[in-house]
């Protein structure tokens, strides 16, 4: 005896129904590729020495489960810029928060970056400075920004 075809079961999907639930999706999609896209201010020239604030979208959940989006930035020195324009470019920023080095590294084509403003620049001689986070205690010599 063959087995008995169960096509009206728990697994049985109607075409109707699957057709209106991959609509909506489709709207989604539609909406997402018309809104118009920010203007994002990223120089080209960031090298290593310059003092650099990064502005950062972050979503963040409250305490009621609402998801709120806020900009927060992190200032400190480049003190790293690894591949140049590539798709896989980035910059490392280290900065002394209460006492403790923080380092960030940051891909410079990541969407939430929505802007990069260069506060300082100082004269350098290396393309990596990692020797300042481990207590160099000379100053370095501060360079006029050519904007």
């Amino acid at each position: 005896m063959p087995p008995a075809c169960n096509t009206f079961g728990a697994g049985f999907i109607n075409m109707a129904e699957e057709n209106k639930q991959a609509e909506p999706e489709k709207k989604d999609e539609a909406e997402t590729e018309n809104k118009p896209t920010e203007e994002r201010s990223i120089p080209d020239n960031i090298e290593p020495g310059m003092t650099v604030r990064i502005y950062q979208k972050i979503k963040e959940q409250n305490s009621k489960g609402e998801w709120k989006e806020r900009v927060q930035y992190f200032e400190g020195m480049v003190i790293a810029k690894k591949h140049g324009k590539e798709a896989g470019g980035s910059i490392t920023i280290h900065k002394i928060s209460n006492g403790v080095g923080v380092e960030k590294i940051f891909p410079l084509h990541l969407p939430t970056i929505t802007k990069i403003e260069i506060k300082r620049k100082a004269r350098v001689r290396r393309s990596k400075l990692y020797f300042l986070k481990h207590g160099y205690t000379k100053k370095l010599k501060k360079a006029p920004l050519n904007s």
